[in-house]
């Protein structure tokens, strides 16, 4: 594997529902699976030397889904932020949840306080979980910001956005990797992904597991990185 690991890795965790399905079990059951997948790339990424890790939790558009589901969803997220925390703490990983936490209820909100002020202080890894979360969501609430903090339009820069977005101190990720097959972004991180690498990868989420992270990470480390710019050896010289 090349030297080269991306310090921030984000993963659209998709294929749950799926993955149930084709055991003929129930949708939370292939949630409950996908959590204990969270688990096993979350230690691939602090044994490789991955800082931060972003998963897709619950977008701003699950809503829409059946309320049976979702109910299941949150109620899991709950006891998996209850369950956790104190591994999480132990291991140095510091927690941080992105996306509208003002529109969870007050028992899911008081979770999540709780799990980022305990690990707030922790260097030895970051798990972002974007939960009630939506790229275009994030962009609104930054501009919101703007307005809300006096900023002219001549000063409204690059910079001036990202100060603003959910967790500013979070480095860009590097690599986006989406499970499933299915190719698209789907409102992931679409001002920090502005350059981030793609992989997409049609194993289902709860089957993802360390080899499949080592096998992204080398597919990473053998690309080369342009940020928009031509490689010196495809620029005219003269």
């Amino acid at each position: 594997m090349s030297s080269q690991i991306p310090r921030h890795i984000g993963i659209i965790m998709d294929g749950n529902g799926r993955w149930a399905r084709r055991q003929g079990r129930p949708a939370s059951f292939g949630h409950r699976a996908g959590v204990r997948a969270i688990k096993v790339v979350l230690q691939a990424c602090e044994d490789l030397g991955v800082h931060v890790l972003s998963i897709y939790a619950f977008s701003t558009e699950n809503w829409a889904r059946p309320r049976a589901e979702v109910r299941a969803l949150m109620r899991l997220f709950h006891e998996t932020m209850q369950r956790e925390i104190d591994e999480m703490h132990r291991r140095g990983v510091r927690i941080v949840v992105s996306g509208r936490r003002e529109e969870l209820s007050p028992r899911m909100r008081e979770r999540i306080d709780e799990a980022m002020s305990r690990t707030a202080n922790n260097t030895n890894g970051v798990l972002n979980v974007c939960l009630n979360y939506g790229g275009r969501a994030e962009i609104v609430d930054a501009a919101r910001k703007l307005i809300a903090d006096g900023v002219p339009a001549r000063q409204v820069d690059e910079n001036a956005i990202s100060s603003r977005m959910y967790f500013p101190d979070l480095p860009d990720p590097d690599l986006i990797i989406r499970t499933a097959g299915e190719r698209r972004v789907s409102n992931f991180l679409l001002w920090q992904g502005a350059y981030s690498e793609m992989l997409v990868t049609d194993t289902l989420w709860p089957d993802f597991g360390a080899d499949d992270l080592k096998a992204a990470l080398a597919d990473y480390g053998s690309r080369v990185r342009r940020f928009g710019a031509r490689p010196v050896d495809e620029i005219a010289v003269g």
